[in-house]
């Protein structure tokens, strides 16, 4: 998503730029982060009147404030209570930006450990945010730039052995503009849509710190590779870099232990003095690293993502002097981009992309460890296969290992914006690539190198990036340089649109190839859980929306998200009566929308699209927009839309052309399958004319149409014989297209611009026109729409018209004119058309009610339940009022929980009644605190906001750890929309 900055001139600080070589050593290391047993203080630089104090034994650190370490000078501050919670109400926007928007120094003190024996210690840290000068007892160690870059200090001369040693760092922060001129750093910290400008600009001590100890020589950039001539076989590489920190030669043993498998090889190198070595170790030396029968990995929908692991140790002296574990997965990815559109390929088998783009892992930077787990496995959980590090701005290795572990591919991006300007440092970027390239090619989850968000890299940066991937990553991963554009189609639209939208050719893009095709952004305003608003929201900010609502972006601020359009779609449910109403209603927009989204994309299977990333798929901050949990990790409608529709084998409706598909994006054909299709009323009653059912076969990587349901057979003409207007007329009357007579027509004249129009007499809802050309056709036109012939709003576009007949259709719209305007003729003659018909909208088809359900169903040749689906509808399709006149229902739940080890489990059998009066419709479930009420988050949830027809039961299975729940008990609360009457 693009943003124009606002420039504003700070003060660069300055520092000599050293790159130290990065072996990252693995033995013994000792986190210095913070902790119980690990203080870190910091303090701005200018509030400093002694630097030299600082960095010695015994300076007094009063008035200092505790350290975050990993983290933020901010979020130190915050976690000190000097700061206001920040995600609530409009704290953030109130804070001084002055007092963190400079350098800060950080401190601690720390002992080696006891065990350190061999010869080297070294300190290590993995990140600061944007550079950092480092002392230890008062002595300079070196300068990092760039918050990717790797630092390694051989420390063993400097250190204390027995007394306490003072670690100093000074911090500076990025300079602004962050995009491009300030890169790499978390480009989105200057605020963007969707999140507020962060104070200090997210500087600090951004990674783990750690001590190691080794021997003499140390590994350095292991680099694990795979070829798979066949899937039945895998060549595995080792490659890296060995490092002698002596002053004479020495003389090493590396010794490698691949598991599963138990592989094991041994080899005698020798390494100059204070020299590195380059080792390669393959199958010409070592049959063993021919693997028969390797386990895969694969992307989630498509096989177990499968991992290994190779434990290198290098042994000098008869002393193990370095160890590095190093955890790969076996795989090929393959590219091609057949018609201008790319496709992915693992291990020769085509994938369907489905997944969702990160902003950033939390906005503040305070998203770590086990959290990463979390959010990558809810996207396993929406049938997710791939995740786009927008930007770079998650750079935690954590993140990666999920990736990895979770099956869910990467679309990797470095730290560029679609703006006309370079990284003050062009070097230094590149630099810090190579690092990041180095640091995570290990992982079998990235499956796409991007270069620059939504535009091209300015030269050098392109080709530089090219050979960076080609050098240090073999280029094994295919390279895309623009997220937008070349075999890509665009990015956007990223606001509410009408579900039908995503099914008409084509949902428009900002940039890129027409067509569905691969897109990396398209999203839609999703808002929140009352439970959630209220946590952010102050009570008295709650309703009507205002500007506290702009500041958590719905509003002006989150533009692209369309909240007026949101608005509109969620008084399609019947006007809201209050925040809580709004809450309610507002998650079955979610859940429509985005089921749309990938539904409608995956109904192009067969035309040209590839896949889709949602914007976005987490929550960085608390907000209403581009999440499908939101950032309490309330599961919101847009998860469970997204969860149904990426199913790998999956039954769908195009709510467009009524065709029912049977979609399956995994990597086996499915034979026998049985789509059924009922249709029902609001009190459950089944209409049995609409009733369908058929078998089918589902080819792997396709979608298949099985039949369509016979809604709305018969949609008025609305134009004929009404009065017609043209710009011109060279052949027949412009009544010609609307008499009745296929044989008479319009001509205009040999101009692009003409136009003809249809006056309707009245304002009709309207939702298609019919077009029958001669064969001097429009390859370029629109149609447009108006309410008094002056004003006109474009409801169709095309540049890829035809002769002939073409039927159109488009969301409805009240008008009382319809206009065919030319763009572009296709010859050198006018525009020439036999017929212009107009399509009345909102036709109700005979014994539904205003709205009614439609209830899918696929089995398999045994008659087990594979895949179901459940949409509603309305005769005015924009209309779903009705839904608030459903009967109460009185739902059976019975439940039990289970603890097993650090998890509990609730199992919930939920039943609407075969005596009930209504479909259950929209079903909530929240797993609860009896004692207060509050949810239970993070949760893993199998199904949510569900609909029962009489008879029918749900499991539905909550998992989360035990210690949210600590000494309270659970409470299930079970909501149906029937029984909330709000409206």
């Amino acid at each position: 998503m693009q943003k124009k900055y606002i420039f504003k001139a700070i003060i660069a600080f300055t520092a000599i730029i050293v790159f130290p070589f990065h072996t990252f050593a693995q033995s013994n290391i000792v986190y210095l982060n913070s902790s119980e047993h690990q203080q870190w203080m910091v303090k701005p630089q200018a509030d400093i009147s002694d630097a030299n104090a600082v960095k010695t034994a015994g300076y007094e650190t009063k008035g200092w404030v505790p350290a975050i370490v990993p983290g933020t000078t901010f979020v130190s501050y915050v976690a000190a209570g000097l700061e206001k919670d920040p995600n609530f109400g409009d704290n953030i926007y109130k804070v001084d930006r002055a007092k963190y928007d400079r350098s800060f120094w950080y401190r601690t003190e720390f002992n080696v450990p006891a065990g350190y024996s061999k010869k080297h210690i070294w300190l290590n840290f993995k990140g600061v945010n944007r550079k950092a000068t480092i002392y230890l007892n008062g002595t300079l160690l070196g300068n990092l730039d760039g918050f990717m870059q790797l630092g390694q200090f051989d420390i063993t001369t400097q250190v204390k052995g027995h007394d306490e040693n003072v670690l100093a760092v000074l911090v500076d922060i990025p300079r602004q503009p962050l995009a491009n001129v300030g890169s790499p750093n978390y480009v989105s910290s200057a605020s963007w849509d969707w999140m507020p400008y962060v104070p200090g600009l997210n500087s600090g001590i951004t990674d783990n710190v750690y001590l190691s100890n080794t021997g003499d020589v140390t590994i350095k950039d292991p680099w694990i590779r795979s070829s798979l001539p066949t899937n039945a076989r895998a060549d595995v590489s080792i490659e890296m870099e060995v490092k002698n920190n002596a002053p004479v030669a020495r003389t090493a043993v590396i010794k490698g232990l691949i598991t599963p498998g138990n592989i094991e090889f041994t080899q005698k190198i020798n390494v100059n003095a204070n020299g590195e070595t380059s080792i390669k170790l393959d199958k010409k030396t070592f049959s063993q690293l021919m693997i028969n029968s390797p386990k895969l990995w694969w992307p989630n929908g498509y096989g177990e993502p499968n991992l290994y692991n190779c434990k290198l140790s290098l042994v000098a002296d008869d002393e193990v002097s370095d160890v590095q574990n190093i955890k790969f997965g076996i795989k090929r990815y393959s590219y091609d981009t057949i018609d201008h559109v790319l496709h992915v390929a693992i291990n020769g088998v085509k994938v369907f992309i489905k997944g969702g783009d990160w902003g950033m892992s939390e906005y503040l930077l305070r998203c770590r460890g086990q959290e990463y787990d979390t959010k990558v496995r809810l996207h396993k959980e929406m049938n997710f296969n791939m995740i786009r590090n927008w930007i770079g701005s998650t750079t935690d290795e954590e993140f990666y290992d999920a990736c990895d572990k979770y099956g869910i591919m990467v679309w990797d991006d470095f730290w560029l914006n679609a703006n006309e300007n370079l990284p003050a440092d062009i070097n230094v970027f590149n630099a810090n690539a190579i690092e990041k390239i180095k640091r995570f090619r290990n992982h079998a989850s990235i499956a796409v190198w991007c270069a620059e968000n939504e535009g091209w890299p300015m030269a050098p940066l392109n080709n530089w990036l090219k050979e960076d991937l080609a050098t240090f990553d073999g280029g094994e991963r295919y390279y895309q340089p623009n997220s937008h554009a070349e075999n890509l189609t665009g990015s956007g639209p990223w606001a509410s649109k009408d579900p039908r939208y995503y099914f008409t050719a084509y949902p428009t893009g900002l940039g890129g190839n027409k067509g569905w095709g691969l897109r990396t952004e398209l999203g839609t305003a999703v808002f929140t859980n009352f439970e959630s608003f209220k946590k952010f929201m102050p009570e008295d900010k709650w309703w009507p929306r205002n500007e506290m609502w702009n500041l958590h972006f719905f509003g002006p601020l989150a533009f692209n998200a369309g909240p007026d359009q949101y608005d509109e779609s969620v008084s399609s449910y019947g006007k809201p009566t209050g925040i809580e109403d709004y809450c309610r209603k507002a998650q079955f927009v979610n859940v429509e929308t985005n089921k749309a989204m990938f539904e409608g994309w995956q109904d192009a299977m067969g035309e040209d699209a590839s896949g889709l990333m949602a914007w976005m798929s987490q929550s960085a901050y608390p907000s209403m927009v581009w999440q499908t949990y939101d950032y309490y990790y309330d599961l919101t409608g847009a998860f469970w839309g997204a969860k149904k529709a990426c199913e790998p084998l999956h039954i769908q409706w195009n709510p467009l052309t009524d065709a029912i598909k049977i979609i399956n994006t995994t990597r086996s054909d499915i034979e026998g399958l049985t789509a059924s299709a009922d249709v029902y009323n609001l009190d459950g009653s089944l209409v049995k004319q609409y009733s369908m059912s058929k078998t089918a076969d589902a080819p792997a990587n396709s979608a298949g149409e099985v039949f369509k349901l016979k809604f709305n057979p018969y949609k008025a003409d609305l134009a004929l014989n009404k009065k017609v207007f043209a710009s011109s007329s060279t052949n027949g009357e412009p009544n010609a297209v609307n008499d009745g007579n296929t044989g008479t027509r319009w001509a205009s004249k040999s101009s692009d611009q003409e136009w003809i129009t249809i006056d309707l007499g009245k304002d009709e809802v309207v939702n298609g026109v019919g077009l029958n050309w001669e064969a001097a056709y429009a390859k370029a036109f629109k149609i447009q729409t108006s309410g008094d012939g002056k004003q006109w709003s474009d409801v169709y576009t095309t540049d890829e018209g035809r002769p002939g007949e073409q039927k159109i259709a488009f969301p409805e719209v009240t008008a009382r004119y319809v206009r065919m305007q030319g763009v572009e003729r296709a010859t050198y003659w006018g525009y020439s058309l036999y017929s212009f018909e107009v399509y009345q909208g909102d036709v109700a088809s005979p014994g539904l009610s205003a709205v009614h359900f439609i209830k899918l169903k696929l089995t398999d040749k045994t008659g087990k339940l594979v895949s179901d689906n459940f949409y509603w509808r309305g005769n005015k399709r924009k209309d779903y009022s009705a839904l608030n006149t459903l009967a109460k229902v009185n739902l059976k739940v019975d439940y039990k929980t289970v603890k097993t080890g650090d998890k509990y489990v609730i199992s919930a059998n939920i039943t609407n009644p075969a005596s009930s009066n209504a479909v259950a419709f929209g079903v909530r479930v929240q797993a609860v605190r009896a004692s207060n009420n509050e949810q239970i988050l993070p949760a893993i949830m199998n199904d949510n906001y569900f609909s029962l027809l009489e008879g029918e039961t749900k499991t539905v299975k909550i998992e989360f750890d035990a210690n949210l729940l600590g000494s309270d008990k659970i409470k299930l609360i079970v909501d149906p929309y029937n029984n909330d009457k709000k409206n």
